[in-house]
């Protein structure tokens, strides 16, 4: 099962921790500022059995959450400057094959892909924390660089959460 790093332990980071954690991903959940991270760790406790909580780990740093990771989604601030910062630093630090997914209803994907080393696995995810309940639809947006592998993992990835994803162009 793919790892996910997700970075941001803020509302939105949260629920795709508890999501992916009951389909069975590795889960490691990353954020700078401690106070989230604790507010993160119990909350999960709160909401995981067993099982699915200890498929959740809690990391200090960037570096230790997308070490390993196969899939990143950065829940930092809707903000070009801060979305530039991140792909920047993850595109480093990620391992070749890590796919960035970035939750932005108003960012061109393609804008913030042309920061890295590898548009072809970059996705936006047109979600926030209060419009992902259980079973709903997901958009992805797709850059003109967008690989179909991309696409194919983001689609899998959002059916075994239990959503249906669509893809369009932007």
């Amino acid at each position: 099962m793919p790892t996910v790093a997700i970075i941001g332990a803020g509302p939105l980071g949260r629920r795709l921790a508890e999501l992916s954690a009951r389909a069975g991903f590795t889960v490691l959940l990353e954020d700078v500022m401690p106070s989230h991270l604790h507010h993160a760790q119990e909350a999960l406790r709160a909401q995981l059995n067993a099982a699915a909580l200890a498929a959740v780990q809690f990391v200090a740093t960037i570096e230790d959450a997308v070490r390993e990771a196969d899939l990143v989604i950065d829940c930092v601030p809707d903000e070009l400057e801060s979305k530039l910062e991140i792909f920047w630093l993850l595109d480093r630090m990620a391992p070749p094959r890590a796919v960035f997914a970035t939750p932005t209803l108003r960012l061109s994907i393609a804008d913030l892909a042309a920061a890295t080393y590898r548009p072809q696995q970059c996705i936006a995810i047109e979600a926030e924390a209060s419009a992902l309940p259980e079973g709903a639809q997901v958009r992805l947006r797709a850059a003109p660089a967008t690989s179909p592998a991309t696409v194919a993992l983001m689609e899998d990835f959002w059916r075994r959460l239990g959503f249906v994803a669509t893809v369009v162009a932007g």
